[in-house]
């Protein structure tokens, strides 16, 4: 849908997009603010202590969320990485592809350069725009097809952003490589990177033969992280060569940081919009000794303390830069914690009385609300107040919501299942959306108070991570307001809900 000017954002009205570099509408009126998304990766509700977790302590997100609004409830289009982060970027609903799951690591570009996106968006209005570490979005055009050892294309640059330093998929998957404006960094062309999702390389050691050159982490039974060995860890495809290439893990963490911060020193004098996506606390977890042992939770624990590192950082690079004030931060997570995905690092043994999903059920690949529920917190020190929001918001309104920041209407076809709910992520608004539709294997919809799950034939439980997937063949409808835990199923109390919430979902699949 077409985004709507909003005025009186402050005491002035923000400048108008025009295509330019331009700070200010006029003389006098209200700098423009620079944008980052912050997405953690894997980070459920209950992990920081922000919202309320006393067993980790997180004090920059903390400190984010003490000068900005603090969301209770935020969510996610879908409880993974790929369909989330779609919707995020493009503003439409991820289930209405049939294509947009879990992305393999050598997959195509899921978001087709055709398609507008926020970035496209900030750019258009005068921004330089930067896409920053954790993508899983696919590079190139069709699986498998990828010039690992040259310009692969297309990539980021056909969907709006300027710059790019990205992990050319996702962290258990190959290549693990950083991928910096299209290109493998310091690949040595001596030694070109192939990649293979179907069969292994004759004379590269697989994880699931060779456990003894398994020296940091030993994948966990029957998750199939026991292929190419990288890094001491075995991960999922087979790959070979690229060898000086070849990240380490315990150093993820820094590059991305690093790579942030050089991106707001370098255009602190210009408006941008970062993308900053961490790999924290995504598999395989192995963070910098610098965190090692500080949670008391092992490397899952270990990893948020990072994650909140990361946070820190970005912090301080603003308040270095001068421009904190006005720059405004949306954190969030891409999708719900999952503790044990793959890889025997005692996350579930060590978890004690940690509840990284909170107060809810489920998790990550669940339609329960702790697979979509994620934290959230945006801050504009110079324009919004501190405080918690209730309303209920979703990432993919951010496009729409930042289009109307601009003051901007977009154009017809894009982000068409964004809505403008600026008001509500500023903490002006408290009530948000009318309802929320989300996916996991099945279809949600919720208003606040009810949520009606659509019946499936998916799997109820997945024994691997030990997480209540939510599917069921019976309709199911929850009282978030008295049942917050999604425990008791009043579908057979209420058909006229059930009804109610059925037309919505119906007349959503139906645009």
């Amino acid at each position: 849908m077409k985004s709507t000017i909003v005025l009186g954002i402050g005491a002035t009205l923000l400048a108008s997009c025009s295509g330019n570099k331009q700070k200010t509408e006029e003389k006098g009126g209200q700098q423009r603010p620079n944008v980052i998304f912050l997405i953690a990766d894997d980070i459920g509700y209950g992990d920081l202590s922000c919202n309320g977790s006393k067993t980790i302590h997180t004090p920059n997100v903390e400190r984010l969320a003490a000068q900005g609004v603090r969301f209770t409830d935020a969510h996610a289009v879908a409880a993974t990485s790929t369909p989330s982060r779609y919707s995020l970027f493009t503003g439409h609903y991820a289930w209405r592809r049939n294509d947009t799951g879990i992305a393999a690591g050598d997959a195509g570009m899921v978001i087709r350069p055709e398609q507008p996106t926020v970035a496209d968006m900030f750019r258009e209005c005068g921004y330089v725009t930067g896409a920053i570490g954790k993508w899983h979005l696919g590079l190139g055009d069709k699986t498998g097809t990828q010039d690992w050892n040259g310009f692969i294309t297309p990539g980021p640059t056909d969907i709006g952003f300027d710059y790019s330093y990205l992990m050319a998929a996702t962290a258990d998957r190959v290549p693990c490589v950083f991928v910096e404006n299209q290109r493998i960094v310091n690949l040595d062309p001596n030694d070109p990177i192939a990649v293979s999702y179907k069969e292994p390389f004759p004379g590269e050691p697989l994880g699931k033969d060779h456990p003894e050159l398994l020296t940091k982490l030993k994948p966990s039974p029957n998750h199939g992280h026991d292929m190419a060995i990288v890094n001491g860890i075995s991960r999922i495809g087979y790959m070979k060569g690229g060898k000086q290439a070849l990240w380490e893990d315990e150093n993820i963490a820094d590059s991305i940081t690093v790579k942030a911060v050089q991106f707001i020193e370098n255009h602190k004098d210009e408006p941008f919009f970062l993308y900053v996506g961490t790999n924290d606390a995504h598999v395989p977890r192995w963070p910098h000794p610098r965190f090692v042992g500080k949670s008391g939770m092992g490397p899952r624990g270990d990893a948020l303390l990072q994650f909140d590192w990361t946070v820190g950082e970005v912090m301080a690079a603003l308040e270095k830069a001068g421009i904190a004030e006005n720059t405004l931060i949306v954190l969030s997570s891409d999708n719900g914690p999952v503790v044990d995905d793959g890889y025997a690092d005692r996350a579930v043994e060590l978890l004690g009385d940690h509840k990284p999903w909170g107060p809810f059920r489920g998790g990550k690949y669940s339609i329960f609300e702790a697979g979509t529920r994620v934290p959230m917190i945006v801050s504009w020190p110079a324009q919004v107040k501190p405080g918690v929001s209730d309303a209920l918001v979703s990432q993919v309104d951010l496009y729409a919501s930042m289009a109307s920041l601009m003051g901007k209407t977009l154009e017809e076809g894009a982000g068409p299942d964004s809505q403008d709910h600026l008001d509500a992520f500023l903490g002006k608004d408290l009530k948000g959306r009318d309802y929320v539709v989300e996916v996991a294997g099945s279809l949600s919809v919720s208003d606040g108070e009810w949520k009606y799950i659509a019946p499936s034939n998916g799997a109820a439980y997945q024994k691997l991570t030990n997480i209540e997937l939510g599917n069921s063949k019976e309709e199911q409808l929850y009282n978030l307001k008295q049942d917050i835990g999604e425990k008791k199923n009043l579908a057979a109390e209420h058909p006229e809900i059930v009804a109610k919430m059925k037309a919505i979902l119906e007349k959503e699949k139906a645009k």
